[in-house]
């Protein structure tokens, strides 16, 4: 691609009607495409069409995409248009950002300036160079860098298309792109439509309690320090801990002594005040991000309304933000009562389908570990069975503090925990940490032969894969730093198998998706945190959706070991965990 500045020099406004004439009668399959949306309304845009570029300052635009369904669009980024436009799966709209994401997930964000960089070889000003923190408005179309702007867009979305499609063929990801990511840009943008329901009358009522625990907490921790202070304030804690009061362990910094958990939990059986502080801090942290936090993005309608983020994470799962409710807390008692005020709408109630041991059953399937394989296929308790083979006692004879330890075995190996790690987690000693994993790859020694073909893999081609052929980068296998490369062959053991959870969870979502809509069911699928999915189920159509939902995730894809699928129901996310 030859790229010159002087296109944006030679930018034609057209009338809506003159522009569908030009994209009716050109030769071009391509259009690019770049809506220009003002106070939530699309008031115009900016087309390309056989490199030419062309402004429309009409709101007519929105309905480029239906008038001329012939033509292939490609847009930088689809799913903030979706209901602007009426763009539904089954029009021919490209996204660039996520075909570029495929290409490389560590880039970080994937504007116009990113995808030229990284797919055309072209250096272009990025949005704040060119029109900074300028206010948008209708009158902005007669800004010459506003036009600019929306023209860059629409050019680089014309120009990037064939080089992405190209790529993502070479790299084997076409299919990826195709049957997982497209469809799930609209699954999630119904999501985000659609919202969660969150009760403001009890999460005020939880506030409040948590209110009370904590003055509570502060009359007490301020009674055994002999003084008030800021217990938020790492230096003024540290100074009553290590100095008032003598603990151990107060190694002082040039900002002052170290005051987080991971200090805390070692001196917990020291002075009765340290479980007061952490407990402190758990409650601070749920009244401030969870309740006042949900509080602050509940809309009129009372649902929370989250963005769903499909190019962040470099693995492939899907994250949430403004607010994250994926990480509504679930494991403490305190913490999961937030999970009472995440109800359904009136004459709705909440299922939610779960994935069991997952990334464990994956590991299993592509390593192709037999003893591993044979466990699931026998629908054994998998880490009752690991217990056994690594302590070397009978099923019969494991207790429940082993089975936690083979399972921190087990989901350790999966993210190459190190023998410091498991000793950490576990509170026991390295070398006896060490013993536990060398067990372990005793047992399943097809494991450890996975494990170490991948970073083997990843060192000679600086990528691996899913079983989708979803790429991973792994630079840091490059890196001069040891604990850069350690991390890096963690990463390349890890990210094939929570890739590959990530693409199933999503192959499950599109299948549960169409299945809703072919049924023509009032149930909805509301959220997707991680391996569980959640659907606001109408009223009478309960075990039609536990049905489809079991029937869909078990077999989103095929292995050699079964997936399986809790489900819960009930009248809250409280409920259902």
């Amino acid at each position: 691609l030859v790229y010159d500045e002087k296109i944006f020099e030679d930018i034609e406004e057209l009338f809506y009607q003159e522009l569908s004439e030009v994209i009716q009668t050109s030769s071009s399959e391509i259009i690019g495409f770049y809506p220009a949306v003002i106070n939530d309304f699309i008031a115009g845009g900016a087309v390309c069409v056989d490199g030419k570029l062309y402004i429309v300052r009409d709101e007519n635009v929105k309905d480029i995409i239906r008038d001329n369904s012939t033509k292939s669009f490609s847009m930088i980024s689809i799913k903030p248009y979706i209901s602007l436009l009426n763009i539904s799966e089954s029009d021919d709209v490209y996204d660039c950002s996520v075909a570029t994401y495929l290409t490389n997930p560590l880039l970080g964000n994937y504007s116009y300036d990113v995808i030229a960089d990284s797919i055309l070889g072209i250096t272009i000003s990025d949005e704040k160079t060119l029109i900074g923190k300028k206010e948008i408005t209708i009158f902005s179309f007669d800004d010459p860098d506003y036009r600019k702007f929306l023209s860059v867009n629409a050019f680089i979305a014309w120009s990037a298309k064939p080089k992405l499609v190209s790529k993502l063929a070479q790299l084997g990801e076409d299919s990826l792109y195709n049957d997982i990511e497209y469809p799930s840009i609209f699954i999630l943008s119904e999501m985000e439509k659609t919202g969660v329901r969150v009760s403001a009358e009890i999460l005020t009522e939880y506030g409040n309690e948590l209110s009370e625990r904590i003055e509570t907490l502060e009359k007490e921790i301020y009674r055994l320090s002999g003084e008030e202070f800021n217990i938020n304030s790492p230096k003024q804690l540290g100074v009553i801990l290590f100095e008032k009061l003598q603990l151990k362990s107060g190694k002082k910094t040039k900002t002052g002594y170290s005051t987080n958990s991971e200090v805390l939990n070692k001196l917990k059986d020291e002075h009765e005040i340290i479980p007061l502080i952490l407990e402190y801090r758990t409650l601070t942290k749920l009244r401030s991000t969870y309740v006042e936090g949900l509080l602050s993005t509940i809309k009129s309608d009372g649902r929370i309304h989250s963005t769903f983020n499909q190019t962040v994470t470099a693995t492939g799962r899907i994250s949430s933000t403004e607010p994250n409710l994926q990480n509504i807390p679930a494991r403490t008692v305190t913490g999961r009562e937030i999970r009472k005020a995440f109800i359904p709408a009136d004459g709705y109630t909440f299922i939610d389908a779960d994935y069991s041991q997952i990334e464990l059953r994956v590991m299993a399937s592509i390593s192709e570990d037999e003893t591993l394989i044979n466990a699931f296929n026998q629908a054994k308790d998998i880490h009752a069975i690991t217990a056994s083979q690594v302590f070397g006692v009978d099923q019969t004879a494991v207790t429940p503090d082993l089975r936690r330890k083979a399972k921190a075995v087990n989901f350790g190996i999966i993210y190459g925990i190190s023998s410091f790690g498991l000793g950490e987690d576990l509170g026991i000693s390295r070398s006896e940490a060490k013993e536990y994993i060398e067990k372990y790859f005793m047992t399943y020694g097809k494991v450890k032969e996975y494990l170490d073909k991948k970073v083997e893999e990843a060192k000679t081609a600086g990528y691996v894969r899913t079983m989708m052929n979803r790429i991973r980068p792994i630079p840091e296998l490059s890196s001069s730093n040891f604990m850069q490369r350690s991390f890096g062959e963690r990463v390349a053991m890890n990210s094939p198998i929570q890739g590959t959870a990530a693409d199933i969870i999503k192959l499950a979502m599109i299948k549960v998706n169409r299945e809703l809509k072919e049924k023509n069911l009032k149930s909805r699928l509301i959220l997707q945190i991680h391996d569980e999915l959640l659907i606001e189920t109408a009223s009478g159509e309960e075990e039609v959706v536990k049905e489809l939902l079991i029937r869909n995730m078990e077999n989103a894809v095929q292995m050699s070991v079964p997936l399986y699928v809790d489900v819960h129901e009930g009248k809250s996310l409280f409920d259902t965990k």
